[in-house]
């Protein structure tokens, strides 16, 4: 389970790293760099979500519980 919401967080890093990519590149047309700059921000933001409801999914069929902080 841990390697699940681990490969989706570094999914998710991934395309915030090609958005930015995208947005300090020079060259090519202003609109298509936009494009793909808006499109991996919009791949973001569904893996956020996507990754989000799996957790939340996770915790209803009792696969992941929560731990709360350890008392010293």
């Amino acid at each position: 389970m841990k390697i699940v919401i681990v490969i989706a967080l570094v999914l998710v890093l991934a395309s915030l790293a090609g958005a930015g990519l995208f947005m300090l590149r020079k060259g090519g047309e202003e609109g298509s760099r936009n494009g793909r700059m808006a499109r991996a921000l919009a791949v973001r933001v569904g893996l956020s979500v996507a990754l989000f409801l799996f957790i939340l999914l996770s915790w209803g069929m009792g696969w992941v519980r929560p731990t709360g902080l350890p008392v010293g």
